[in-house]
């Protein structure tokens, strides 16, 4: 993605956590030259020197047969808080904008056998369901309902590249940076006050 230079970010720990944080990612693949996508909950592993993402889908699901083909090349894409800004809110005038989070990750995928399969569901319910009361996890579900994994197709990515933009008005003086995270907090959309506390947390 075109990333400008005040907005790009290289931080690797950064960029982890931020996927972590921001885990349902859409993960885009082509068939037959037509791109195609589906949106889904996901983790970031690490196994020796190389870091995956991983997941599922239903096996009704065609774009799990993309993974099998010729072009295994995969972008999964995620995305954090995002908001309008008014060029109302700058001491002088010029154009409104966009701001906003996202992480592209660029790799090649494979199917996952069983046994990673089944791990990688323990990793995801841990991840959302370890601080809950009566928590849902692998090993407390019956063997009934351990079967339904068969109605679904592991994955996983080997990453080979990573983009990541924070365009957080990063390129605005201090005046206007605080001034716009006032206006953001003040929104009633629930994206312009995630955004406001993201900026709050960079300066």
């Amino acid at each position: 993605m075109y990333i400008p230079k005040k907005f790009k970010v290289t931080n690797v720990n950064e960029i982890r956590d931020f996927i972590q944080e921001n885990s349902f990612g859409t993960i885009v693949t082509t068939e037959q030259g037509k791109p195609i996508a589906t949106h889904l909950p996901l983790l970031l592993n690490k196994k020796g020197d190389n870091y995956y993402i991983t997941g599922h889908m239903a096996y009704a699901n065609p774009q799990w047969i993309t993974f099998e083909g010729e072009n295994k090349n995969v972008l999964v894409m995620f995305q954090g808080p995002h908001a309008y800004i008014s060029s109302s809110w700058y001491e002088h005038e010029n154009v409104p904008t966009w701001n906003y989070q996202a992480v592209h990750v660029y790799g090649t995928a494979n199917i996952m056998n069983e046994q990673e399969l089944e791990e990688d569901l323990i990793g995801l319910l841990q991840k959302y369901e370890l601080h809950r009361t009566n928590a849902i996890l692998w090993e407390n579900l019956s063997s009934q309902t351990k079967k339904q994994i068969k109605g679904i197709v592991g994955f996983k990515i080997k990453i080979q590249e990573v983009q990541a933009a924070y365009k957080l008005s990063q390129n605005r003086n201090k005046e206007d940076y605080h001034n716009i995270i006032e206006k953001l907090s003040a929104e009633e959309d629930i994206n312009s006050k995630a955004l406001a506390d993201v900026m709050k947390n960079r300066k």
